[in-house]
């Protein structure tokens, strides 16, 4: 095995062991053994597994806010549109990569570059206020808590999202309808049978690359 596929080996062993484990719970031993090598064969290429996990949480970290990104970047969609799209991003990455979600939300600030799982949401949610600013200044609310409101929107999300990936009931899209039901119209109104205005996906969530 050359050195690039011993790495992206180790990537994926420690990815699925800091997934059920934890970082605390993972040692390099159980990586090692794991991947049938020696312990310094992962230290040479991480340095620990500080390192190892550091790698591990920043393309977690970049897989998902580019997926959301892409999603709210969406040109002539409308703001409900673009909200839409944003918890489909979301739930998306939570479905088809489920390790990467446990890393991330559990504690991914741990020697990562990249943050934690709060500061992924921030800055989601700082692109979902500007998606919000407008609306607020036409309907006459004040635009200065359109921030306040993206958190909220974003948090609703991302919780709703790690409950449902237990069962994954009902579909992701209903979920999603739902999520954005409740933001969008409030308790009050409601809609019986929420549906998403548009039906197609403008992105996929790439699954990751693993060496031949």
């Amino acid at each position: 095995m050359s050195s690039s596929d011993r790495r992206e080996q180790l990537i994926d062993v420690a990815r699925a062991l800091f997934a059920t484990h934890g970082f605390e719970g993972t040692s390099v031993e159980m990586i090692a053994q794991t991947a049938q090598v020696s312990k310094p064969v992962v230290y040479e290429h991480f340095g620990g597994k500080e390192g190892l996990y550091a790698v591990v949480v920043d393309r977690e970290s970049r897989r998902l806010t580019d997926a959301i990104r892409t999603s709210l970047t969406q040109p002539g969609a409308s703001s409900r549109q673009l909200i839409e799209r944003g918890a489909l991003a979301l739930l998306d990455y939570i479905d088809s990569e489920p390790d990467g979600f446990q890393i991330l939300a559990r504690d991914s600030s741990v020697g990562a570059s990249a943050g934690s799982f709060a500061s992924i949401l921030s800055d989601i949610a700082a692109k979902v206020e500007d998606l919000l600013a407008e609306p607020f200044e036409r309907h006459g609310y004040n635009s200065n808590f359109a921030g306040l409101y993206a958190q909220a929107l974003v948090g609703l999300v991302a919780m709703a999202g790690q409950s449902w990936l237990d069962n994954r009931e009902p579909p992701k899209e209903v979920v999603a309808a739902h999520l954005v039901n409740l933001a969008w119209n409030g308790m009050r109104n409601l809609e019986e049978e929420p549906t998403l205005l548009a039906d197609a996906r403008p992105h996929e969530v790439p699954r990751r690359a693993r060496p031949s």
